[in-house]
């Protein structure tokens, strides 16, 4: 495993980090065991970046997460999200960054995880109605009480990121990033050098678009893909006839779609860090043989040239939400 500094922090991370929200029923269901032996399989394999949130599975994920590190809570870092808002029947209806929302979360994640400390505390969403320096504020006390140890944000515009940064220093933005979603190239990137910001590009296979295990007719009933626009019928196939570039080429040098995905983020160098999610241990393995693959300048330029920025039919997220979190 290669490992690199998470922007200008004290942190080494692994060159790919682990995204554990599949194993918590938000992409179908999950088996505990099965998500158990991956993220042991994760770690055995150099994986000590993990991401989750208060949100997955209503805090299964944490307990789940939680479990998985018992024992060996000094080999990972934990990156965790709060403040999502949900409705019974699981979809969000919005986000908290209220000093409260803050403190509780936290308190609530230290127990479900079971940790004394969670090593980045992240909103994740910037909350239009709660001022950011007063959620950052909110993030300062719990890092003075030691239950907290660094700080970031999850898709912030460049605003945000600069207010919040007055505060105290932010160590990490996480955001999507893939062939298909390359929206934080324009400001986000340029900005969270300026700030030493490192960046978590979650989403790298497409959230499974780059996948041939992927059709929206196949999925679970739960399955959140159902409610995203690129899964949507009109959508879908136009995506589907988008990915036969990449898929020409991951054929030509003997990969799977998301292995040539994954390379292409890591390619990207920087500041970022590719987050692919999975909740199985064969899925894991291929997803981290991405590490192995060089894509030339050629190649490069080939993948850059079919997939600019907007091309992906549908938006990634509702227009006005994403207008909203990114100024």
């Amino acid at each position: 495993m290669k490992y690199r500094s998470l922007g200008r922090s004290e942190l080494e991370v692994s060159a790919i980090g682990l995204g554990c929200m599949s194993m918590s029923g938000l992409y179908g269901q999950a088996d505990d065991k099965e998500s158990m032996a991956t993220i042991h399989r994760a770690m055995d394999l150099g994986v000590n970046f993990i991401d989750t949130s208060t949100s997955y599975g209503s805090g299964h994920n944490q307990v789940l997460i939680g479990r998985a590190l018992h024992g060996r809570r000094g080999k990972v870092i934990v990156h965790s999200k709060f403040g999502v808002l949900r409705n019974t029947a699981g979809d969000t209806v919005g986000f908290s960054g209220s000093p409260e929302t803050v403190r509780r979360d936290c308190e609530e994640s230290l127990q479900r995880f079971g940790f004394d400390v969670i090593d980045i505390w992240c909103p994740s969403r910037p909350d239009p109605n709660i001022p950011i320096e007063e959620t950052i504020g909110a993030m300062v006390r719990l890092k003075e009480q030691g239950k907290i140890r660094f700080m970031g944000l999850s898709e912030a515009g460049p605003t945000f990121m600069r207010r919040a940064a007055k505060i105290h220093p932010l160590v990490s933005l996480q955001m999507e990033y893939s062939l298909l979603s390359r929206d934080l190239e324009a400001n986000h990137l340029s900005v969270c050098e300026d700030l030493g910001m490192g960046i978590m590009g979650y989403g790298p296979i497409g959230r499974g678009l780059m996948s041939d295990a992927v059709h929206p007719d196949q999925l679970e009933r739960n399955d959140n893909r159902h409610r995203q626009a690129r899964f949507q019928a009109e959508n879908f196939d136009t995506n589907m006839n988008l990915l036969l570039t990449a898929r020409d080429l991951a054929k030509e040098k003997g990969l799977t779609l998301p292995q040539l995905a994954i390379a292409w983020v890591l390619a990207k160098g920087g500041p970022v860090v590719p987050f692919p999610g999975c909740k199985t241990v064969k899925h894991l393995e291929e997803n981290l043989a991405a590490l192995t693959v060089e894509l030339s300048a050629d190649e490069m330029a080939r993948l850059d040239e079919a997939y600019p920025p907007g091309i992906a039919a549908g938006s990634r997220y509702p227009e006005a939400s994403l207008a909203q979190w990114h100024q």
